[in-house]
């Protein structure tokens, strides 16, 4: 089976503070867009995992959360005569804040739960994600959705994909990198009452009410206060000087994306940060976190 795995991206994210098991709480809006990996899935008879992707930042152990996502789903569907070969061919870039290892982990959940002929609802298969990982339960399902808790609490939006004049979405991740670790720390260490607050709530009504410019106009991300990036400083002031009418990082970063309301707009300005940054991608978002392309 061939599953296209989705990118995601915050249109709003705030941390509310640190729980008791070591995760923050969190109040997030997220939204599937178009760039994504192919994960390719087979059931064996042999009980072991097997995992190869394309690219060499990754590795094909234990610690790959492909690997992981297949283990926790053997142990929750008590499985113990079945293994998987999971090949991952990559586009969506590492360190990115664009959950590319959950979205692959949530391709591996979704299709061995067909393969298996488990039929897990998606309430289910959230429960398996969220123990590869925070992020992984909105991988599964994807689309429009507001995430609370550790991420793993999940209500759908009005569909940023449903609208009449979809906006256009240029995402553009330099070669730095920040580490998940790093960006929490910088959120646990700083005042809390000095950090301007994303409203999801305006978030919410922007999206009922189809408005583009109202969700331009309420992006907002707290690591982007306590991360110091020149680049992805860099990259915002070229997206907003090329017409994007908002500009905002996505999860602890560092790719920033713009909205636009204008294909030929994020072409052109595309263009001129593929000069400096090589992942430079124009998209828009999809309805769904992962898609069946094939299946024998």
């Amino acid at each position: 089976m061939k599953i296209h795995a989705y990118a995601k991206i915050n249109l709003t994210l705030d941390i509310l503070g640190k729980r008791p098991d070591g995760y923050h709480d969190l109040v997030m809006v997220m939204q599937s867009v178009g760039l994504h990996d192919e994960v390719s899935v087979k059931l064996t008879d042999n009980t072991e995992i097997t995992v190869k992707s394309s690219s060499a930042l990754l590795k094909d152990d234990e610690s790959n959360t492909a690997f992981k996502a297949a283990k926790r789903f053997f142990e929750y569907a008590g499985i113990t005569d079945k293994g998987a070969e999971i090949i991952m061919e990559k586009h969506i870039p590492m360190e990115a804040g664009m959950a590319g290892g959950s979205a692959d982990a949530a391709a591996v959940i979704i299709a061995l739960n067909r393969l298996c002929g488990t039929n897990y609802s998606d309430e289910r298969l959230w429960e398996i994600g969220v123990r590869v990982g925070a992020d992984v339960p909105f991988c599964i399902t994807g689309g429009t959705m507001l995430a609370k808790g550790k991420g793993e609490i999940l209500t759908k939006l009005p569909a940023l994909s449903d609208f009449e004049k979809a906006p256009v979405i240029l995402l553009c991740k330099p070669d730095v990198g920040v580490s998940t670790g790093r960006a929490y720390s910088a959120v646990d260490n700083c005042d809390p009452t000095s950090l301007i607050r994303p409203d999801a709530d305006a978030m919410r009504k922007a999206l009922s009410e189809r408005s583009v410019y109202g969700i331009a106009d309420h992006l907002g991300n707290v690591f982007e206060q306590v991360l110091t990036i020149e680049e992805c400083e860099s990259i915002k002031k070229c997206m907003l000087a090329g017409s994007a009418l908002g500009s905002c990082m996505t999860g602890s970063g560092t790719t920033v994306f713009g909205i636009f309301d204008s294909e030929e707009a994020a072409n052109q300005c595309a263009f001129t940060l593929k000069n400096t940054y090589n992942n430079t991608f124009v998209t828009q978002a999809t309805d769904c976190g992962c898609r069946i392309v094939s299946e024998n």
